[in-house]
């Protein structure tokens, strides 16, 4: 029987860099459509929610994507270990496509939020599962090489998204439908063209393990995500972190989280084995990914708010005044991948990658409503190289000292953490910046002043804003700005814990082809079928 772990690096080994590049074209297209999802329908859901008489339901357009796409991210991850990869992925971008449809086709926000929810189980599968390809395709040591093209998609996606959400659902009506529906379309074609790339130039090998699912951990593991989710959308905001609400899904989260744990050290197919924290490099590399998530959603989330609401611009024009950032992250993932394809080492990129992150975040502490456009964007820059050193390490080291087996399980559990730790600083942050600009209003506003404001005004947009009398404007807008100066300042020890995560990180040599694993080989588990071509 064939060692499907040989095929694999067989295959890979055999593909020339063109053959390579179109994979990655596939590829590419794939994680754009999840990229750019969630940046193009945040400028539109005003104009959404209004449209469909649901301002109360606007927070949970996104919310139900991102509950259901972390969820699904590891049990992609799980059954692409089991299943192969390419089918898989296939019909992710099925589900992801039909979600697109039905949002766009949606005639009430409670069957948006639902036919949101659909996409983001296809959502989920996008991201992991080609992290997990790629892993498939191309050896640790020459990955490097091909990483600065997925950095160049985030970028697209952060600029384009504002771009097009704003144009979009500003259009009344395009081809006699509403502008906005045409953010959920636009996934139509692209998602085609991935869907063609990905069915004539992928090949993988098909096996199919003796298997059992995992539902019971799965059931445990979607419980205290949930709880968590929810206490990221709604603590501080909706409900206080004292509320009997937040409370309970906090004890929610860790009981349920705890009972998987327990679970899954006894299950006999577990959908996250922790025999995998067992392995220094992922237990180092998951933990440096919750930082991570949670640094970046200090910077990428809350520097356009910054900018619409102590500037007073749209959208997206502070779409297009992240582009410093964009091209800062770009050019440090480009150059630290190549770097890493010629040296074989990758341990010094989080260490410098935090170290410019932290500079970046402390740069940020010092904003005001003075501050100039040209200082801001130079500040951006060194956020943007910061990320682009750090945020594909983890993955690689990961990917580099696992067994070919559980690649994908060890893939998504990384992009997992990730996607928690990013909810995590949306709570953490959301809160910081409202509790601080309750406090700056307390002090700054004189107490005529005060009796004009809402709380959930001040939550708004510069809309609010603007609806304010005028000789209050500037203390509120000055308000925010030293809200924002409190809440990146308090968002150092995150980086400074993400720092020594980087530091205690064991570098292991760069494998320079998948080879045999280290351990037990996959024909003594598997039955396998023959590889597609």
């Amino acid at each position: 029987m064939p060692d499907i772990a040989a095929q694999r690096g067989q295959i890979s080994e055999n593909r020339t860099h063109r053959e390579i590049l179109i994979i990655m074209s596939a590829l590419m297209m794939a994680m754009l459509l999840a990229a750019l999802d969630q940046t193009i329908v945040a400028t539109a859901l005003p104009t959404i929610a209004s449209d469909l008489h649901g301002l109360n339901e606007y927070s949970w357009v996104a919310t139900a994507y991102l509950l259901t796409s972390a969820i699904a991210t590891p049990i992609y991850g799980k059954l692409g270990d089991l299943f192969g990869r390419k089918k898989l992925f296939q019909i992710s971008i099925i589900i992801f496509l039909i979600g697109s449809a039905l949002s766009g086709l949606s005639q009430s926000m409670h069957q948006l939020i639902i036919f949101r929810a659909l996409q983001g189980i296809g959502g989920g599968g996008l991201m992991s599962l080609v992290l997990a390809i790629i892993g498939d395709i191309v050896p640790p040591r020459q990955r490097g090489r091909y990483q600065g093209y997925f950095g160049a998609v985030f970028g697209v996606a952060s600029v384009a998204g504002p771009l097009l959400g704003g144009f979009l659902s500003g259009a009344h009506s395009i081809l006699g439908v509403s502008g906005w529906r045409w953010i959920f379309y636009i996934n139509l074609p692209l998602g085609v063209l991935a869907l063609a790339a990905v069915a004539t130039r992928l090949h993988l090998p098909s096996f199919k393990l003796q298997h059992k699912i995992d539902y019971m951990g799965a059931a445990l593991m979607t419980v205290s995500v949930v709880s968590i989710l929810l206490v990221s959308v709604w603590a501080g905001i909706q409900y206080a972190w004292s509320s009997p609400q937040i409370i309970g899904l906090l004890i929610a989260f860790f009981v349920f989280g705890i009972g998987f744990a327990l679970w899954e050290r006894r299950a006999s197919e577990p959908l996250i084995p922790l025999d995998l924290f067992k392995n220094d490099i992922v237990t180092v590399s998951v933990l440096m990914s919750i930082l991570t998530g949670i640094a970046m959603f200090a910077t990428i989330l809350y520097i356009p708010m910054y900018q619409q609401v102590a500037r007073g611009y749209s959208p997206t024009v502070s779409g297009l005044l992240m582009i410093p950032l964009v091209l800062g992250m770009m050019a440090a993932s480009i150059i630290s991948g190549r770097m890493i394809t010629k040296t074989g080492k990758y341990k010094i990129f989080p260490i410098v990658g935090t170290i410019l992150l932290g500079l970046g975040i402390w740069l940020f502490s010092h904003v005001s409503l003075t501050t100039s456009q040209l200082t801001l964007a130079f500040w951006m820059i060194v956020i943007g190289l910061g990320l682009g050193s750090l945020m594909q390490v983890p993955t690689l080291a990961v990917q580099n000292s696992v067994d070919i087996k559980q690649m994908g399980t060890a893939t998504s559990t990384t992009t997992f953490f990730r996607s928690i730790g990013s909810a995590l600083g949306g709570a953490i942050f959301g809160s910081i910046l409202i509790s601080r600009l309750t406090a700056h209003i307390e002090k700054l506003l004189p107490a005529a002043g005060k009796a004009n404001i809402s709380t959930s005004a001040l939550e708004s947009s510069n809309q609010a804003l603007a609806s304010l009398p005028s000789f209050i404007q500037h203390d509120v807008m000055l308000a925010y700005t030293q809200s924002f100066h409190d809440m990146f300042l308090l968002g150092l020890p995150f980086v400074a814990a993400a720092f020594i995560t980087a530091l205690i990180l064991r570098e292991a040599p760069l494998r320079t082809s998948h080879g045999p694993m280290p351990s037990e080989k996959v024909k003594d588990l598997v039955s396998h079928s023959p590889i597609e071509l």
